[in-house]
């Protein structure tokens, strides 16, 4: 069984690689060639835990001085380029891959800010930061709005997820079970949202069309 110590770093690198999934699986479909899927698969794998690694004074990050997260960004980017089709789920697989590096990201985030020190409520911010991280960068490199910005619950399912490892600290309850409980409740609260449709309020809906 997996000692409780390895198990943020293996769901780190879970989360490095569904995210590789997502982004190699954008470029793809953008028909990309082979360097541009592994550079997408790399941006969506590492931008979040390289962010908050930065943040929180752990250098050099993990993404850089492990060479794990480039074996699993690059696997990831190679096996979506050579069978995409067998990826295909009926739902977007970039979606579901997305929401899975999110809801892992977002737990290994909070946890490893905590065990930097940070306060509870910074933790959970930088848990949201560490899962949008990824697919921020993949979608600034596809020159599309974020889907941070637009997407239904995302941002809000990572806090979500977050929070549910912070808490559990406060309370001092097992870390292993906390973290496995947040990833499940951070993707299943977004692929509720895809499949209904939830969102915030959209801007246009309150403030009417844009003016010209």
């Amino acid at each position: 069984m997996l000692h409780v110590e390895w198990l943020p770093y293996a769901l780190d690198l879970a989360g490095a690689f569904v995210f590789a999934l997502s982004g190699a699986m954008a470029g793809v479909r953008h028909r990309l060639d082979l360097f541009g899927v592994l550079v997408l698969s790399f941006a969506a794998a590492n931008t979040g835990g390289i962010t908050r690694d930065l943040l929180i004074g752990a250098v050099p990050p993990g993404a850089i001085s492990d060479w794990r997260y480039l074996g699993v960004s690059v696997l990831a980017g190679l096996l979506t380029f050579c069978f995409p089709s067998r990826l295909r789920q009926e739902w977007n697989p970039v979606l579901l891959f997305d929401a899975a590096g999110l809801a892992l990201f977002a737990v290994t985030g909070a946890g490893k800010a905590l065990a930097h020190g940070l306060n509870p409520v910074m933790a959970t911010l930088l848990g949201m930061l560490t899962g949008i991280g990824g697919g921020l960068a993949r979608d600034v490199l596809l020159a599309q709005v974020p889907t941070v910005l637009r997407s239904d619950l995302y941002a809000v399912a990572a806090l979500a997820g977050a929070a549910v490892v912070v808490i559990a600290s406060q309370l001092q309850l097992a870390p292993g079970p906390a973290a496995l409980a947040g990833a499940a409740l951070c993707f299943g609260m977004r692929v509720l949202a895809i499949r209904n449709k939830w969102q915030l309020p959209v801007a246009g809906s309150v403030a009417g069309p844009p003016q010209e």
